[in-house]
């Protein structure tokens, strides 16, 4: 980075980190640079000094020629070739642009693993509501009491120039994915020779949050409505879960319903939280890893470190493609790297220790969080003796038809035993659909019940 580069961000970075953590509102003169030198969502629009950042100019807002709705997402930039490949025999070159997490994955994979990196296309896009609701929600939002949740903001991120690092992550768990999505997707825990059972799921989002039209009167605590049910394999097929996820989790709980087609009976689920295994994960990742963190920020410590330029998972089309069988996919110790793209961009760097009274496999998490959608895009994870234990990557692409970045693929690396955790595949499913329409009554202990007994 040049100093000039170096200057500008760290200039902008103490203009974000000098705001009073206990306020969040910004001050106007803040808030006019969303729009501005800043984009709606808060990322720096221009490029770096060496241009290999570029400027964002508003990412894909069309989806491309040859997309049919309802089909997979060709890839836009198909042409693109790579610009070099990082190795375990020239990791250290790149290290300055790659996180500790990712470096430990090269010593543990030195002879298979390694990292494509393409041309950097700032690709995020999001419908003007989400920019227009993030601008005013800065002028608004406020941490609750522990920044254990969020007051007066609605249908947007918060936080778009955040001042501490709660209020960042508080971006990443509302962040905008459209207003319902139906998803059919699977899930796979390989063993360290590379042997699975496919967990074929559908997964069904209300997401209350970002309904158009709703009021933080009406809102009532509540982020999200969420239904799965698992369809393959035959042994855990029929059990279904239903939450009713708060904001303020401290506040009030998160509501968790299961349906277990043994006993035939919908129970309360109280442990589906924090660091409780997954669904059907093999015990390889927690709850609060979906969707590389979904949980109430409690238990950590936050602390926003500021900005970087990281190689990051993006664009991942090859990834997402139909033509793609799960066995191309699914490796030894890691997903194939032929099908992955690495890119260069600048991301919120949020390092979270857990608090003394607090209790986590996880004593310490650091995130990296893509600029210009609050998505996180990597996470390193360490064990109580301070030694990264799982590195985490969201693979994301931009779903163009509605427009919004959305991660098409998580994967949870265990360096310690080896193994790892893909979820999300759908590479031969139903593609997924986004703002059909829901009813909140789908979403009851009642319709869990019926749904059982068919």
């Amino acid at each position: 980075m040049t100093k000039r580069c170096g200057s500008l961000i760290l200039g902008v970075l103490a203009m974000l980190l000098t705001v009073p953590a206990a306020e969040a509102k910004v001050s106007p003169e803040q808030a006019r640079k969303l729009g501005n030198e800043l984009t709606p969502l808060g990322a720096i629009r221009a490029g770096n000094v060496e241009g290999t950042i570029p400027a964002w100019e508003g990412g894909i807002t069309q989806p491309p020629p040859g997309y049919k709705p309802g089909a997979h997402h060709p890839d836009p930039f198909a042409d693109d070739q790579p610009l070099f490949t990082i190795r375990a025999a020239n990791v250290g070159q790149y290290a300055d642009k790659l996180s500790p997490g990712q470096v430990a994955v090269f010593k543990r994979y030195p002879k298979t693993w390694r990292m494509t990196v393409y041309p950097t296309r700032r690709s995020a896009a999001f419908p003007q509501h989400v920019y227009d609701r993030a601008i005013a929600n800065a002028a608004t939002a406020e941490l609750a009491r522990g920044g254990d949740g969020v007051l007066n903001a609605i249908g947007g991120v918060p936080f778009p120039i955040p001042s501490n690092g709660v209020e960042a992550i508080w971006n990443h768990i509302v962040r905008y994915r459209g207003e319902t999505t139906d998803q059919i997707t699977g899930q796979v825990a390989p063993t360290a020779s590379g042997a699975y059972t496919f967990v074929r799921m559908q997964q069904k989002v209300l997401w209350h949050y970002q309904t158009q039209g709703m009021t933080t009167e009406a809102l009532r605590n509540r982020l999200l409505y969420f239904l799965q049910t698992v369809m393959a394999p035959a042994r855990l097929a029929g059990s279904i879960l239903l939450v009713h996820e708060p904001i303020n989790q401290v506040a009030e709980p998160r509501k968790v319903w299961t349906y277990n087609t043994g006993q035939r009976r919908v129970r309360r689920a109280p442990n589906v939280a924090y660091d409780n295994p997954g669904t059907a994960s093999d015990g390889q990742r927690t709850n609060d890893q979906n969707d590389m963190y979904n949980s109430s920020p409690d238990r950590y410590n936050w602390t926003l470190v500021g900005r970087r330029e990281l190689y990051v998972p993006y664009n991942s089309y090859k990834l997402h493609s139909g033509d793609l069988s799960y066995d191309k996919i699914i490796k030894p110790g890691h997903i194939n790297p032929d099908l992955l793209r690495y890119e260069l961009h600048r991301v919120w760097v949020v390092d979270a220790r857990l608090k003394k009274d607090m209790r986590h496999i996880y004593a310490r998490r650091t995130f990296y969080i893509d600029e210009d959608s609050w998505q996180i895009l990597a996470v390193d994870q360490y064990d109580a003796r301070g030694e990264i234990w799982r590195v985490s990557e969201a693979h994301v692409i931009n779903y163009y038809e509605v427009p919004f970045l959305w991660q098409t693929l998580e994967v949870h690396y265990d360096l310690q035993n080896g193994r790892y955790l893909a979820l999300g595949l759908n590479n031969q499913e139903r593609p997924e659909r986004f703002n059909i329409e829901m009813n909140k009554r789908d979403f009851t202990p009642d319709a869990l019940r019926r749904r059982g007994r068919r």
